[in-house]
């Protein structure tokens, strides 16, 4: 059976209350064939674990596929079971009647190829040698993974893909859809994101990936499945969060409250979102003390019982080698020449990571190709992960651009 026909036995969201796409199921397309990566190497398949909302119409082109950052996954909104305490990351964006509406889209989202949440990665098993890849598995690019998401739209049968969506990493497979596959897709959304890396958010992806390979626990890259380093992950994660944020932000958010006054907070019912860890013991006297540190140790923490420490290394390599200029003749107007989607770019005005001029450049180099492209810049003080927050303005800007 065609997973995407638009018949009654299409795996979608279940029956739900206006605005929530309600309980959902993962699912997983296995592409038996051979799939050549940028670096040469080959799989001799893949798997995608993916998430679908609302169906696809007779046309088959009222598909909007959704691209995940670095630490997303598939599940993107809704939820799997009625106890779960949040929905997916994109929940505030996704549903009947929300921005991306699933009254009248086909919305697919896929853990990347290189992921850990179900996807092929380096925590897969090999079939040569049954244990997991490690570091034999091959060096995915941005490129790799859009190419291996067209294997999974193919399958669901999607014709034409009404926009690829995303934001940071997300928005860089966005703009990959564009260059890569001009006549499936008819617009792109990307926000918060770059056609390059500078230098400092390369630095800071090294400094990460050096505390995870520092760790004893890594072993060259050879761990047991739950163990490895998870101290260096943990690390990785935590400065990691820190880039995603901003200083105002923070300061609204911790200031210089101390601990324990926030551990009593912590059971406050109009605090649901305060994530905080007791302090535990440490030598001389370096306890945690301040609220933002406890926060930090739970992102840490967290991060570790969920993600695979290779494929941090994996993707954030992955993340530091996409640019758009270099791959495809040395600058962004020969890179975006294929390009025939309209596009969109959002940046936001406190985004330190992928600063509002990364944003625009592209839109600037779009428009000097001849491109149909637009820009929007939002104030927020939330930095780089204002994408993923709460923004009507946000959401007024994707509602239009996808119903234009």
């Amino acid at each position: 059976m065609n997973d995407a026909a638009p018949d009654d036995d299409l795996p979608s969201a279940a029956i739900a209350e206006p605005g929530e796409v309600g309980l959902v199921e993962p699912r997983d397309f296995t592409s038996p064939e051979p799939f050549a990566c940028d670096d040469g190497s080959v799989l001799p398949g893949f798997t995608l674990r993916y998430e679908t909302y609302g169906r696809l119409n007779p046309a088959r082109d009222n598909a909007v596929l959704i691209c995940h950052a670095l630490s997303g996954d598939h599940h993107c909104a809704g939820i799997h079971s009625l106890s779960d305490k949040k929905p997916g990351w994109w929940n505030n964006l996704i549903g009947p009647g929300k921005a991306v509406d699933t009254n009248h889209l086909f919305v697919v989202c896929a853990n990347v190829l290189g992921g850990c949440q179900g996807s092929t990665g380096p925590l897969s098993p090999d079939p040569a040698t049954g244990r997991p890849y490690g570091l034999a598995f091959p060096a995915i690019t941005i490129r790799d993974m859009v190419r291996s998401q067209k294997r999974l739209l193919d399958h669901l049968g999607v014709k034409k893909l009404r926009c690829a969506l995303g934001g940071s990493m997300g928005g860089m497979q966005a703009l990959q859809w564009a260059i890569e596959y001009p006549d499936f897709c008819d617009k792109i959304l990307a926000m918060a994101t770059t056609a390059r890396e500078g230098a400092q958010a390369i630095a800071f992806n090294e400094v990460g990936r050096q505390a995870i390979m520092q760790d004893p626990g890594w072993n060259q890259g050879d761990y047991p499945k739950g163990g490895g380093p998870r101290v260096g992950l943990a690390i990785a994660r935590m400065m990691a969060h820190i880039t995603y944020l901003s200083d105002a932000s923070m300061d609204r958010k911790f200031g210089r409250r101390e601990v324990r006054a926030a551990l009593a907070r912590a059971t406050d019912p109009a605090n649901p979102d305060l994530q905080l860890t007791p302090a535990s013991p440490s030598p001389a006297g370096f306890d945690v003390q301040f609220e933002v540190q406890s926060y930090l140790r739970y992102q840490g923490q967290s991060f570790i019982n969920r993600f695979d420490a290779n494929t941090y290394l994996y993707i954030t390599r992955a993340i530091d080698r996409f640019d758009l200029a270099a791959n495809y003749g040395g600058s962004l107007e020969q890179a975006f020449a294929p390009v025939k989607a309209r596009t969109l770019v959002v940046g936001f005005t406190s985004d330190w990571l992928f600063p509002p001029e990364q944003n625009r450049s592209i839109v600037l180099a779009l428009q000097r190709a001849g491109k149909h492209a637009s820009y929007a810049e939002l104030a927020t003080d939330l930095g780089h992960d204002s994408f993923l927050l709460e923004s009507p303005e946000l959401y007024a800007l994707v509602r239009a651009f996808l119903a234009s």
